[in-house]
């Protein structure tokens, strides 16, 4: 499916932010292992959360979603069970990670497997503490498919991340909570905390310190987790398109409600007020443990500025928006230590780099990084533009945010990826004045 943007937009309007990919994941994982009544408002419906709805269904999870779109989990009365046929997570890396952790910790014999993209991603960094950990694990030189052996997991395990990742820090969380076992993980800097928080949310025994800048999450061996409802907050990963479109365009104001404000996801905001975005944050408030807002969007003029070191852990997945941010903001913005998205799904500095030499934007290219030499003109482009999407989503989306700033539209090709996380999103843009076409 390609997409085609329009021109001659104005943004503006009120609208929900969708609810957070991440959490949408981690309650799924959590809800199914306390096996207790419970209802999830605000779940992200998208493609990837619902692979590990699926998946977890396939082991007897037996979650249910009404017609109103609430997620429900009922008491069972049985475990969950060893499954012949092959779990299969589609796109969802986050979906992977996690419960290769959750049913290594539960002690099941499982298979995975999953989509092109998918299975061309490395899994080694989380295969590697929980083998470490007593897990049987068989990959195909650390990527799908990938198959686990019911054993019992050690009484206690320590380990330092080596990199930054709240998915490896969240695999090992979720296997030492279904095991028992008693965790101690060190990571070189907080990364997103969506687990440490949903598992305070529902009781847990744990246990969160700092020393120096590394940060230390203990989980005791004995943990008697409580079901209560819950309610997912906003991605700001998503909530970043729209306020990138604000902010170029010609928008008389843009109104975000529910917007998740995790401390460490919100460093795309940092980023963008750094560069002289005009966001004005209110309705601060928690709901089920993650602080959430609303957020006022205007029309800004952006300047270059430089983003590296322990910003980068925080706006991983924000890159490729702050990219477009970038080649519409008068000056230089330079980008390093962020090697890590050459392996997301796709290499996506690459991917962003050749949208860059279509669209004429001047830049460079460097192995953990990129410069973008930017300017708050529209683009004039006489050839029909046509952009991969390398089949990622996020770059999909943030070159046809792109194309509000063109005066020619814009084709992304292959554009079915968007659905794995941001389901509406040609709803949402259509709705606050900017119309994609298939």
């Amino acid at each position: 499916m390609n997409l085609t943007t329009s021109i001659d937009n104005k943004i503006s309007g009120t609208i929900q932010c969708p609810g957070d990919k991440s959490i949408s994941q981690r309650v799924l994982m959590i809800g199914a292992l306390m096996n207790q009544e419970m209802m999830v408002d605000g779940f992200l419906h998208g493609e990837d959360p619902l692979s590990t709805m699926n998946a977890l269904n396939q082991i007897g999870a037996g979650i249910t979603v009404d017609e109103n779109g609430l997620v429900q989990f009922c008491r069972r009365n049985y475990i969950f069970q060893h499954c012949d046929e092959s779990l299969n997570l589609g796109n969802s890396g986050t979906g992977l990670r996690l419960m290769l952790g959750l049913t290594a910790g539960i002690g099941l014999n499982l298979s995975f497997c999953g989509d092109e993209s998918l299975s061309s991603r490395p899994m080694s960094r989380v295969i590697k503490p929980l083998t470490e950990m007593g897990a049987k694990i068989e990959s195909s030189n650390g990527k799908l498919p990938i198959s686990i052996s019911a054993t019992s997991l050690h009484n206690q395990y320590t380990y330092e991340l080596p990199v930054a990742s709240a998915q490896v820090k969240s695999s090992i969380l979720l296997a030492g909570l279904a095991s028992g076992s008693g965790i101690q993980i060190t990571e070189p800097i907080q990364t997103r905390d969506h687990t440490e928080r949903m598992l305070n949310h529902f009781g847990a025994n744990l246990e969160i310190r700092s020393e120096g800048s590394k940060n230390i999450i203990q989980l005791a061996t004995s943990n008697h987790l409580k079901a209560k409802n819950y309610t997912v907050v906003g991605d700001i990963s998503s909530a970043a398109f729209l306020i990138v479109a604000a902010l170029i365009s010609n928008s008389s104001g843009l109104k975000i409600t529910n917007v998740g404000m995790n401390p460490s996801r919100t460093g795309v905001l940092e980023a963008l007020k750094k560069m002289g975005a005009n966001i004005v944050v209110s309705n601060q408030r928690l709901e089920s443990g993650e602080p959430c807002a609303d957020l006022e969007v205007k029309k800004s003029i952006l300047k270059g500025v430089e983003l590296s070191g322990e910003i980068i852990p925080n706006i991983i997945d924000e890159i490729p928006i702050l990219s477009i941010a970038a080649a519409f903001a008068e000056g230089e913005t330079l980008i390093r230590d962020a090697a890590e998205l050459r392996v997301k799904e796709s290499d996506r500095l690459q991917a962003v780099s050749d949208g860059f030499s279509i669209l004429g934007i001047a830049h460079k290219n460097f192995d953990d990084g990129m410069s973008i030499m930017g300017t708050s003109e529209k683009l004039y482009i006489e050839e029909p533009i046509n952009i991969e999407s390398h089949d990622d989503h996020r770059i999909a989306m943030s070159f046809l945010i792109a194309g509000l700033k063109c005066s020619r539209p814009i084709t992304v090709k292959n554009c079915k990826n968007i659905f794995t996380s941001f389901p509406n999103f040609m709803e949402l843009t259509s709705s606050i004045g900017y119309k994609l076409e298939k």
